[in-house]
């Protein structure tokens, strides 16, 4: 007896310290200093009613066969207000820092004043297959709520993974987008090697999806603000942390130089990056203009300067007045005044530069295909740094 009580105690110890089934560490885990204070996940889902799914495909390896593989991709899904939540527009804006990219549906976004659909994120290629999976899904779920005629323009944006993936094989389905959909929830949602950001690299190293959140108080009001990245951009002699020139001192390190195939044409730091910011503080869509033209001031704290060959376009949405959208009645909505609206400034900047940081924290070394090989950050090596630059004791 006292042998299996041995054994268990063994196997309850191997449970608890196996990487497979502890939370993967964070920035802030590794000591990395940020300012602000965060929500309780650090997360854009702080945001009350957000929630995020994600379908993540990984299958395959060796020499690229288009059609076939290796596959290294993936879904996102943001719902402003859940997926249980039909038809329910949130006051939103755009920004793009520069426009080498895709996000559809934000003409009207402009128009209109009003995110009117979840927001999807994928690769580049498959933008088409996400959105007409998502107008299929509005079908299936009523999602106007009975309405006989509707239009509506889903939003989707990319990034390109095809350095690792076999992006040309058009691998994401409908049933991806169903499943990141279908699995959307709120609180702690996972990071790096995830969905859209799958096989995404970020200022020389593996980069993906990221997330964080701040929670900052307006006269006696506390609101939140809350970032999603698929980070996909910038050159690894770039990459800062905590004002530290990370990719500087780590230019030797793991000789990650990208090997390219003869038939590829990316130069180093050509790529994109997505950002969506989340609030619950009552803004209208000329200041959640505002809020998305800051959201370049957090990646340039990592490194990024907006390259010819980036994709760096950026969605805000405020949650708060839920009855503002109506048809054919007036509606009544609560606004902050304009000189009120600094701390939610320096919140998107702060959410945005530690969710890159966090997206490339959390994401794992790949090998996509042709051998093709993106090393992730090494965590301990950044420590060292971070207490070499006294960031860290």
């Amino acid at each position: 007896m006292k042998h299996i009580i041995r054994l268990f105690s063994t196997f309850i110890i191997l449970l608890i310290c196996s990487p497979s089934y502890a939370q993967k560490p964070r920035a802030r885990d590794l000591g990395v200093p940020f300012n602000g204070t965060t929500g309780q996940f650090n997360a854009i889902t702080d945001v009350k009613g957000v929630e995020v799914g994600y379908s993540t495909i990984i299958s395959g390896s060796g020499e690229n066969i288009v059609g076939k593989g290796p596959v290294r991709t993936g879904v996102t899904a943001i719902f402003p207000r859940g997926k249980t939540q039909k038809f329910s527009p949130v006051f939103a804006n755009w920004y793009s820092l520069n426009g080498n990219g895709e996000m559809t549906g934000t003409t009207w976004v402009t128009e209109s004043g009003f995110l009117e659909t979840p927001i999807m994120i994928t690769n580049t290629n498959s933008v088409g297959v996400v959105r007409d999976a998502v107008l299929k899904w509005y079908v299936d779920t009523d999602w106007y709520n009975g309405e006989e005629w509707w239009y509506t323009y889903p939003v989707v944006a990319e990034t390109y993974d095809g350095f690792l993936n076999d992006i040309y094989g058009f691998h994401v389905k409908e049933e991806h987008v169903l499943e990141a959909i279908n699995n959307s929830s709120g609180g702690q949602i996972a990071e790096g090697n995830v969905g859209g950001g799958t096989g995404m690299m970020a200022l020389g190293f593996k980069g993906g999806t990221g997330t964080s959140s701040r929670m900052i108080k307006i006269m006696d009001s506390t609101y939140t603000v809350g970032v999603l990245v698929q980070a996909n951009f910038g050159r690894k002699p770039s990459l800062t942390i905590a004002g530290v020139p990370v990719g500087k001192e780590l230019m030797d390190t793991l000789n990650n130089e990208l090997k390219l195939p003869p038939q590829s044409y990316r130069k180093e730091g050509d790529g994109s990056i997505i950002v969506v910011v989340a609030t619950d503080a009552p803004l209208l869509p000329h200041q959640l203009k505002r809020i998305a033209n800051r959201v370049p001031i957090g990646i340039g704290l990592t490194g990024g300067i907006g390259t010819n060959g980036s994709g760096d376009i950026f969605v805000a949405f405020s949650t708060a007045n839920p009855n503002a959208f109506q048809r054919y009645d007036f509606s009544g909505v609560d606004m902050l005044p304009n000189d009120l609206i600094d701390p939610l400034l320096e919140a998107t900047v702060q959410s945005v530069e530690e969710a890159i940081i966090n997206a490339m924290i959390a994401a794992e070394t790949m090998e996509g295909i042709n051998g093709n090989k993106s090393y992730a950050l090494p965590h301990g090596l950044l420590v060292d740094l971070l207490r070499k630059y006294n960031k860290v004791e």
